[in-house]
């Protein structure tokens, strides 16, 4: 059915060439467009997983599924659209683990009254979650005080590229552990699913993904182009519009493959494609466009998010470690998640756009 979503690619190329003035049509029909591609980009990942294990395979859709991500935020750091960037980057952190997650295992519940995975390696992604809000939380706090205090308000870039390799060279280390050293926590066990799947030859799988990927960096660029006059059309914030529309739509594959895994009784490859894709954003993602910023875009990106970004990374975070830490689920813990993803949003959604950053 999805595929009938497709039809909003050659619309939104028509309509920034042809009427580029019809900003909230070019903004919604390029929003739309996204949904489908991501999820061929999911379906053309979930493939090559199948060859490669659970824990490789969650990897690997976090990272296509990421690719999303990356290329939107890209095309907002040339716009010079900082507070678009961390927006989506936050929102991509909480919706990961919370809405992915909580979706993930509110509809697995509905199938099978308990569900279980590894508590071990969820245990250990959510602590590298941890790490990430701490890696948040002190810049922001430093830009608090730099701003009362002359001459260190300049430093907070250093402390952010600072920050940002110590962030890479962890997140390297993760996937040395998760890999090579201790695989067998993020393997998963295949036996609780009968399911069968037919296999794509791996040319088939490599080419949607590359011709996934070229289209949504396309549809992405228009995208980013209409989100100001968008907001401003609804009357939101660009701080909501980064956070819930934004980072949602980036995060369309691993939503539609973490939901069909636990579904499947999968959930050690549901969590690796959750959680696993929230570690890739913070610990990757993030520093690496506030490095990439450097070369590209009108001035740097640090990693002094907005104090309410910060927060509500770190509430987020603490509420997935209590939920996953018990190497079990059903669908309240889902509950529970959504629910929270749900107040955020009410809380971005009345933000006035006048007193957003």
């Amino acid at each position: 059915m999805l595929n009938w979503l497709l039809l909003c690619v050659p619309l939104t190329l028509l309509l920034e060439y042809l009427t580029p003035q019809l900003h909230l049509l070019i903004f919604l029909s390029a929003a739309i467009a996204i949904i489908p591609l991501a999820g061929w980009l999911g379906k053309a990942t979930e493939q090559l997983a199948e060859r490669c294990g659970e824990g490789v395979g969650g990897l690997l859709n976090a990272t296509f599924g990421n690719a999303t991500e990356l290329i939107i935020a890209i095309a907002a750091l040339r716009a010079g659209l900082h507070d678009v960037v961390k927006a989506s980057l936050a929102g991509s952190i909480i919706g990961n683990i919370l809405l992915v997650l909580g979706a993930a295992m509110f509809c697995g519940g509905l199938k099978f009254k308990e569900q279980h995975y590894n508590p071990n390696g969820a245990r250990a992604e959510a602590t590298l979650l941890t790490l990430a809000a701490i890696a948040l939380v002190l810049p922001a706090v430093y830009m608090m005080r730099a701003e009362a205090v002359p001459g260190l308000l300049g430093k907070v870039q250093y402390l952010s590229n600072s920050i940002s390799v110590v962030l890479l060279v962890a997140y390297g280390l993760f996937l040395y552990y998760s890999l090579v050293t201790h695989k067998a926590l993020f393997a998963g066990n295949r036996e609780d699913s009968d399911e069968t799947v037919d296999l794509w030859p791996m040319g088939k799988a490599i080419g949607i993904l590359a011709v996934a990927t070229a289209l949504i960096a396309w549809v992405s660029e228009i995208l980013v182009g209409a989100i100001e006059p968008s907001a401003k059309a609804f009357g939101l914030s660009n701080m909501f519009i980064g956070v819930f529309v934004v980072a949602i739509l980036g995060n369309a594959a691993e939503h539609a493959t973490a939901i069909t895994a636990a579904i499947k009784n999968r959930m050690d490859l549901a969590l690796s494609i959750a959680i696993g894709s929230s570690v890739q954003v913070a610990l990757f993602v993030a520093p690496v466009l506030v490095l990439a910023s450097l070369l590209i875009g009108p001035q740097p990106m640090d990693l002094a998010f907005d104090a309410g970004l910060t927060l509500t990374v770190l509430l987020a975070v603490v509420i997935t470690g209590q939920v996953a830490g018990d190497g079990r689920s059903d669908w309240l813990k889902g509950v529970q998640l959504l629910a929270v993803y749900l107040v955020f949003g009410l809380a971005f959604f009345f933000i006035p756009a006048t007193l957003a950053p």
